[in-house]
């Protein structure tokens, strides 16, 4: 069993066996809002190989943060996402209490401990697992769909211009497809553009058919940012098109918990609050 950190939103589990740390993403106990993306990435192994360095900080309100970096190349999610996440959506940054803050130093030290020669590099293909398709996408101006081995896009009667409605419903071929482009929802004229390989496409993704438009409550990040790490991956080829990681069942996660709280790796209103969103999980 390796060392084990409970954040506001995640346990960070460092796997000694496997080199590589499991993050489950859960309710947060101190602060209650999770961000929807966690909840739809559920949980992650991320293998040591993929990370480039570990650092430690000091947060707001008496916090300590403790940040994986991931290599460029080795995680499609965050290869997709450019550098458009909000902090608070980092799904490699976990919030500690600030007592915390020595646990957190030795947890980064045992994992930079671990880190290979290669980690300063970008990697040479994508480590980190992705969801699996089918995936659906419901954009403003259209619903989208990867089979995993082509993208859908049918238009909106309500959203889609008369450029797209007029053309009727698109499918792209992966093999069609030289990348995809994600643009946050968060920002104005988010969307989710592929890029075909030959093919002139109108610079506005409202007219480009190969294209969809987010829109409030269209293509929010929780949805369109895995969508798009699935459809990179695929495109690469480099690794396969796999599932997220399941959780364990809950009577082991609940025995693993209480394992954690006798070897005072969890204090006891973090084994209480964990045991309780387990047991209701079952």
């Amino acid at each position: 069993m390796g060392d084990v950190l409970a954040g506001n939103h995640a346990v960070w589990e460092f796997d000694l066996t496997s080199d590589s740390v499991l993050i489950r993403f859960t309710r947060g106990m101190r602060t209650p809002r999770t961000p929807r993306l966690f909840h739809a990435l559920g949980a992650r192994r991320i293998p040591l190989e993929a990370l480039s360095g570990v650092s430690v900080s000091t947060g707001k309100r008496d916090t300590v943060l403790l940040r994986a970096v991931p290599r460029p190349g080795a995680d499609p999610l965050m290869d997709a996402a450019a550098g458009q996440l909000k902090e608070s959506r980092d799904p490699y940054r976990l919030v500690l209490p600030g007592d915390r803050a020595p646990r957190a130093a030795a947890f980064a030290d045992a994992l930079r401990a671990r880190l290979g020669p290669d980690a300063a590099e970008p990697a040479g293909c994508f480590l980190v697992d992705v969801p699996r398709p089918p995936l659906h996408l419901k954009a403003y101006d259209a619903r989208v769909s990867f089979d995993g081995s082509a993208v859908t896009f049918q238009w909106s009667r309500t959203g889609a211009t008369s450029t797209k409605w007029k053309a009727g419903d698109q499918r792209y071929p992966l093999a069609a497809l030289t990348g995809v482009e994600w643009f946050s929802p968060d920002r104005p004229g988010g969307h989710l553009r592929l890029l075909p390989r030959d093919s002139a496409r109108d610079p506005r993704p409202d007219h480009d058919l190969a294209s969809a438009t987010f829109g409030v409550g269209a293509g929010a990040v929780h949805e369109s940012l895995p969508f798009a790490a699935a459809v990179l991956a695929a495109l690469r080829g480099r690794t396969p098109v796999a599932a997220v990681p399941r959780p364990r069942p809950a009577d082991d996660r609940l025995r693993h918990l209480g394992e954690l709280h006798t070897a005072g790796l969890l204090t006891d209103a973090e084994y209480s609050a964990l045991r309780d969103r387990f047991a209701a999980e079952a």
